[in-house]
């Protein structure tokens, strides 16, 4: 039954705050006032009551209609007001926004209670309650406009006298609820995976929801607001919404509890057939065309298109999600999913991933209840078709070829191509084949991220490159493993025995000689697929060649960067400086910022000891180890090169760092002519030739390949690279 209550009409528009949560001495409109503190309003005269009848207005009481002097009063006709509404100057004067033009004024509008600045547009608001307009804003055909007094705006706070059932939670990563957050206005990737991740700490878990119950106020009062040059038009429900400046809504059907931030530089859009709710979109993010978004978090720059279901999930910063279906998930930043039949679910993606056609990820729970879940490192990228079952984890940048995956996986290999050989029942695994067959892509990805994060204010330094502390990491990860492998193989082959020391002696001995038994063996892993089928390592040699390769590059660039910026040229000084005695540290991936696992530790710590006391005190350990994270990851690369040439600080010489750079450049001058060649399949392969009649066709769907704008920049940085060699060269000084 539907409890319809009845009050006199004298009380609308009044007593918002119900009685017994106002503080003492206060009224009504306290926070309100607060909010807009302007007090150059005063009330109507005689003659403008008289004008504002004639119009075709309403007002119960007209001595709480208060008005700016300049006001146009001939500007407001066949409106409807209740409660105390302050009217910003109004002039004779229409409004332009994308080829819609409205007057000025307020026009067949119901009205309870608001504050509206100077010079805005309302025209046909059935019904506007409880909110702050300020100027210049156009608002058109909206069905119900409204704010509670307990209103939240997306935030996972409750309010004064509120039960706790009532607080919204985002359940991220996992269906079953055990690693859900409390959402609030400025959340960062990395304070969601701090809170999703340490789930067995109780105090720590405790604590972020102090924090985040303090963020914001608990005070019931506060109006919904709508910043300036913001327009809204032809949309139903809008309630319970905080909306910034110079946003863009239009043609949404409901949107309830929300924070939309926009400004002027960062503008945030709404389009036709939304419906979002318990949400908070960040600064220039976009929604439109059918989009269904509930219990969310949308990062800065990021947008749900066509269709998107966007559910219990947080999309990092400079994101895109088309069509497809996302729930309990958490995405680090520069992830890229389209097409309508792609599906990912009860996930950790982290980052500069990219979910193909037909990709399902998640659907598959291996246990009794919906607690499966999948992790993946930076650059996950499962391609057409792709099923996976839960629980499985990949290593960064790992691409898995079509096919329905029937095991869990667990591939700590980087850059690798897995594949379900259905045919001879195995799985194949090709480690490092980004590095060795397509690193046009790796690369231009790389230059990609970086040139489309927009954001204003950056918090949280973000790595885009593929050779970093977590992909180097990896990187040995992988050595050791596929040293272990290529052992064990030569001692099934050759009928020995031994155990995994003497595996990976054996095996580190053939790879590094490159000896020609290697390709005799059939190199199986282990613990990769949770089967007794069997796992199948591919090009092993190859794989492990390209890898020490990489380390070998990151670590001179590193050292070189290092040099030249703070103009240190002799051996001695720059080992001395980048040398740490615990040698080459864990690191982790904390929403795209990538930190030393001792600094997180210190974090937590400092987090459950009261040294850090709110989220903005996290935020800016963020500031401080992005503005530290240069140095810190010099020194990394150093101590990988120490460790991959199993050499000492002290053997770090001038010839030993000469050796380095001509090495580097080999392998600057080997990555370049990948690229023209990863992009030249294109142009030879028969199979994408055969739809053109002749070049001349080609050429100009295609563009020529030498006018490629990615091969002509990489050539071009080749030779400034060589150049900057040659002059370093020349500045390093002699050891003493």
């Amino acid at each position: 039954m539907n409890l319809i209550q009845q009050y006199p009409i004298e009380k609308m528009g009044y007593n918002f705050i119900p009685a017994e949560y106002l503080p003492e001495g206060k009224d009504e409109y306290y926070l309100r006032f607060q909010q807009n503190p302007a007090t150059d309003y005063r009330p109507l005269t005689k003659t403008e009551i008289s004008v504002l009848k004639s119009n075709g207005n309403r007002c119960a009481k007209w001595e709480n209609i208060l008005v700016r002097d300049g006001i146009d009063i001939h500007l407001i006709e066949r409106c409807t007001f209740y409660g105390l509404v302050r009217i910003g100057r109004l002039e004779p004067l229409f409004l332009e926004f994308s080829e819609f033009r409205t007057a000025v004024g307020l026009y067949n509008c119901l009205i309870v209670s608001c504050d509206i600045g100077n010079n805005v547009a309302l025209k046909n608001v059935r019904f506007l309650s409880y909110y702050i307009i300020e100027d210049d804003v156009i608002i058109a055909n909206v069905n119900e406009m409204s704010c509670t007094s307990h209103a939240k705006f997306g935030n996972g706070i409750i309010k004064e006298g509120e039960e706790e059932t009532v607080r919204v939670w985002l359940e991220l990563c996992n269906e079953n609820g055990g690693r859900k957050v409390m959402p609030f206005d400025g959340m960062l990737p990395g304070d969601a995976w701090l809170w999703s991740k340490f789930r067995g700490d109780a105090q720590l878990m405790n604590t972020f929801k102090e924090f985040t119950q303090r963020q914001s106020d608990t005070r019931r009062g506060y109006y919904g607001t709508v910043g300036k040059s913001t327009v809204i038009k032809n949309t139903q429900i809008i309630k319970d919404v905080k909306i910034g400046s110079h946003a863009y809504l239009k043609g949404a059907n409901k949107l309830k509890n929300l924070t939309i931030n926009s400004s002027a530089e960062a503008k945030s859009q709404i389009g036709e057939g939304c419906e979002m709710v318990n949400g908070i979109m960040g600064y220039g993010s976009r929604s439109f065309y059918g989009v269904k978004a509930v219990r969310f978090i949308l990062g800065s720059f990021s947008q749900l298109k066509y269709g998107a279901r966007l559910i219990n999930s947080y999309l990092g910063d400079n994101s895109t999600i088309s069509c497809c279906e996302v729930l309990n998930s958490l995405i680090f930043p520069a992830h890229e999913q389209h097409h309508n039949n792609s599906f990912l679910c009860a996930s950790l993606i982290l980052g500069q991933s990219n979910m193909a056609a037909g990709a399902t990820i998640g659907s598959n729970h291996n246990s009794r209840g919906a607690d499966g879940e999948m992790q993946a490192g930076r650059g996950f990228w499962p391609g057409l078709c792709v099923s996976l079952k839960h629980n499985s984890k990949f290593a960064s940048f790992c691409m898995i070829t079509k096919g329905d995956y029937p095991n869990e996986l667990n591939i700590p290999l980087p850059f690798s191509l897995i594949s379900n050989e259905v045919h001879s029942n195995q799985l194949v695994v090709m480690p490092a084949y980004w590095l060795l067959y397509n690193l046009y892509a790796i690369l231009r990805n790389e230059r990609k991220f970086a040139e489309r994060d927009r954001r204003k204010e950056i918090i949280q330094n973000l790595e885009y490159d593929f050779l970093a502390p977590d992909t180097i990491n990896e990187i040995f990860t992988a050595l050791h493993l596929l040293e272990h492998f290529t052992g064990e193989a030569y001692y099934k082959k050759n009928r020995l025995t031994g155990d995994k020391a003497a595996f990976i002696e054996k095996g580190k001995f053939l790879l590094q000689n490159q000896s020609p038994l290697i390709g005799e063996l059939e190199i199986r892993a282990e613990g990769f697929e949770h089967s007794e089928r069997p796992v199948v390592l591919s090009k092993v040699q190859k794989a492990y060649d390209i890898y020490k390769k990489m380390v070998l590059f990151y670590g001179t660039l590193q050292i070189v960067q290092y040099s030249e910026k703070n103009s240190i040229f002799s051996t001695a000084t720059i080992a001395k400086n980048l040398y740490d005695s615990e040698g080459r540290l864990n690191w982790v991936n904390m929403g795209g910022q990538l930190l030393p696992e001792n600094k997180l530790k210190y974090l937590l710590t400092a987090i459950k000891t009261g040294q850090i006391t709110n989220w903005n005190d996290v935020h800016n350990f963020y500031r401080g180890e992005s503005a530290s994270y240069l140095l810190d990851k010099q020194k990394h690369a150093f101590a990988a090169l120490l460790e991959l040439l199993e050499i000492g600080c002290n053997d770090f010489t001038k010839d030993r760092l000469i050796q380095l750079l001509n090495t580097t450049l080999d392998s600057k001058e080997w990555m370049v002519r990948m690229v023209y060649e990863s992009k030249a399949k294109d142009y030879s392969n028969t199979f994408r030739t055969m739809v053109y009649d002749t070049v001349a066709e080609m050429e100009t769907v295609t563009g020529k390949l030498e006018d490629n704008p990615f091969i002509r920049q990489q050539r071009e940085e080749l030779v400034v690279f060589k150049t900057s060699l040659e002059a370093y060269i020349k500045k390093i000084t002699p050891d003493f």
